[in-house]
């Protein structure tokens, strides 16, 4: 696995992996903007769709794994994590804005 194509969050997730073979990391795959028939066959394996000239960034669910054999190829740049964004619940007192 080449660790530096990954980002520091996706690279902690991995120690958390209990089955190497469950798609359990959501990914943000980031290519080559112009790839071969190669490239784009494992990119479909993996589900993903409308697969572009020019595109260069695609979401896939993948296993640790397929996260290894990615990071290998060298059309991939690098993988990112891809996390739910949560809103932070602060109040904000609107009486103190002079408003």
């Amino acid at each position: 696995m080449d660790f530096q194509k990954l980002d520091a969050a996706l690279a902690t997730a991995l120690n958390d992996v209990q089955n190497p073979e469950e798609r359990s990391l959501e990914v943000f795959i980031h290519t080559e903007p112009i790839l071969d028939s190669a490239a784009i066959a494992v990119l479909e394996n993996l589900g993903i769709s409308d697969i572009t000239s020019g595109k260069d960034i695609f979401t896939a669910t993948v296993s640790l794994n397929t996260i290894s054999h990615l990071s290998e190829e060298p059309w991939v740049k690098y993988l990112k994590r891809s996390q739910q964004l949560r809103l932070l619940n602060r109040r904000i007192d609107t009486g103190k804005l002079g408003v």
